[in-house]
């Protein structure tokens, strides 16, 4: 079968499928389809990496099905009047579905309105918005992770290493000194991912003395600038750096080679989600794990139901919870099982 694609690159992308030939009853009753995406922010690496996969999976499903199916991916540059504006053109261009990557998960009414409106389904991902405004409307769903679960996991990774490896605990105290990495304010993974690495790390017996944290809102480079400000003020005290994704634990990793200390002498850096550059940084040792958010998996579960929505389909082998919710789970990744990351985080 031949198409034609445009690899989403942090720019608006489309991704046109041509079809040939039809197969079963719906098939012949469908030609082709169109989904919608909005991004909060185009230069989110989890993101890209998810567009990356959601469009090579828009592929295969074209290829099984016969079905043409054009997906256009829209950057709102962390403005909800932008998205508002976005979800408004695509559903007048005559999508049959709309992904919508919240820029403000407390404000999803004006495009719930929309696509109620409209008769457009909307698969909100990602960013979780309020259980209640999920309920607005009966074809209004969520495909994401359960944000408590890789809070847990990253506070397992550092409760493991704070007891059993002696050299972490760098002043002998017994006590786990530790600064966050948040990502911004009022975002549920945010204060959820803070709270469940912390508390974990407690109930796994390990006491915990916090000397301060930044709001570095997802970035590496403010992550850099908000790291290099804690090594000044509390320099060799810091034994453990959490941070609630990879970017912000990269942005720490940099801060800490600019610093000058050696490597022998770095707090133990965790994060979350999983994106190739996280992997790299545990494969060379500047990161002693990550969370890994199944994007390839969220991507699949993402496209299946827009597909399904699309053409009226059967949703049985989509597994929805409460008929609203799909969820994918976390797994912990350490040096000790990296490659099985790796490699899934490059689909082929």
């Amino acid at each position: 079968m031949n198409g034609r694609y445009l690899v989403f690159a942090g720019v608006l992308g489309i991704v046109t499928v041509a079809a040939a030939g039809c197969g079963s009853s719906q098939e012949e009753a469908v030609k082709n389809i169109k989904i919608g995406i909005t991004l909060y922010d185009q230069y989110d690496t989890f993101l890209s990496e998810m567009m990356e996969g959601f469009t090579a999976y828009a592929a295969e499903k074209e290829e099984s099905s016969k079905i043409a199916i054009n997906v256009e991916i829209l950057d709102a540059s962390k403005s909800q009047l932008t998205q508002n504006e976005q979800v408004k053109s695509l559903i007048e261009k005559g999508c049959d579905v709309v992904c919508v990557n919240l820029v403000d998960r407390t404000e999803p009414t004006t495009i719930t309105d929309l696509a109620e409106k409209n008769d457009v389904p909307v698969i909100f991902f990602n960013r979780e918005l309020v259980a209640e405004d999920l309920e607005r409307w009966s074809e209004l769903y969520y495909v994401g992770a359960d944000a408590s679960e890789s809070g847990r996991l990253e506070g397992e990774l550092a409760a493991d290493a704070f007891k059993n490896e002696s050299t972490m605990d760098k002043n002998g105290d017994g006590i786990c000194q530790y600064v966050v990495l948040e990502g911004e304010a009022g975002h549920q993974d945010s204060i959820v991912r803070t709270e469940y690495s912390v508390n974990t790390m407690v109930e796994q017996g390990v006491e915990t003395e916090k000397l301060g944290y930044a709001m570095a809102n997802w970035n590496r480079a403010q992550a850099q600038t908000k790291t290099a400000a804690m090594l000044t003020q509390f320099g060799g005290e810091i034994e453990l750096i959490m941070a609630n994704n990879d970017d912000m634990a990269l942005g720490a990793i940099d801060a800490l080679k600019a610093s000058g200390m050696s490597k022998e002498n770095w707090p133990v850096v965790v994060g979350i989600d999983g994106t190739s550059g996280g992997l790299d940084a545990v494969r060379n040792g500047e990161m002693l794990g990550t969370v890994y958010n199944d994007k390839e998996g969220q991507a699949k579960e993402m496209l299946n139901l827009a597909f399904a929505l699309a053409t009226n389909g059967d949703k049985d082998d989509i597994p929805l919870i409460d008929g609203k919710y799909v969820r994918t789970p976390y797994h912990k990744v350490t040096l000790d099982n990296i490659e099985e990351y790796a490699e899934k985080n490059s689909p082929e």
